[in-house]
């Protein structure tokens, strides 16, 4: 990604990088906030957001999955850069229609990438992952955007982990 990694960087940390005082998805306090709504409603930056997942999709990937809210919009123009179909990840089932937690047509033994925004913890990525393969799936690798956590954690060491960022890349330190 070389020069491009600055420059998306750039454009990131510009659209959606917020400072105040903010509580995290961890229940943790926090001097900043990567909006990534700003960041996946910017037409020009998620065509290139998208590009540069798809480059990480690994041969013989079958489907992307993305999780309902925030990773729709980048799993939607993944898939179309990569031509590869997508299903959904809702983070808990519906009690009405099909009252699945995959929405899409995922079939049984499929190789899915699990594209998602922002990985605070991981734990929400995990859970997608596992959801997925609940649903019969096998998750070959996930891939985010941007990479917050403070550490990596074990959490999501059980799948192949890729991010395009690190919170550092947006010149931000995660120590107080």
């Amino acid at each position: 990604m070389g020069n491009n990694k600055l420059d998306i960087a750039s454009r990131v940390r510009q659209a959606a990088l917020l400072e105040g005082d903010f509580v995290l998805s961890s229940g943790k306090r926090s001097r900043f906030y990567v909006d990534k709504y700003r960041f996946s409603t910017e037409p020009g930056l998620l065509r290139e957001l998208a590009r540069e997942l798809a480059a990480r999709i690994p041969e013989g990937v079958e489907k992307l999955a993305g999780v309902e809210l925030g990773a729709v919009p980048l799993v939607v123009a993944t898939a179309l850069e990569a031509n590869l179909p997508y299903v959904i990840v809702r983070k808990s089932a519906k009690d009405y229609g099909t009252g699945r937690k995959v929405e899409g047509d995922l079939r049984q033994g499929e190789q899915v990438v699990l594209i998602e925004d922002v990985v605070t913890t991981g734990a929400q990525s995990l859970a997608a992952a596992r959801n997925l393969i609940e649903a019969g799936a096998r998750v070959v690798k996930v891939v985010a955007v941007l990479d917050r956590r403070e550490a990596p954690s074990e959490k999501l060491e059980e799948f192949s982990f890729e991010t395009l960022l690190k919170i550092g890349d947006l010149g931000v330190s995660t120590t107080i």
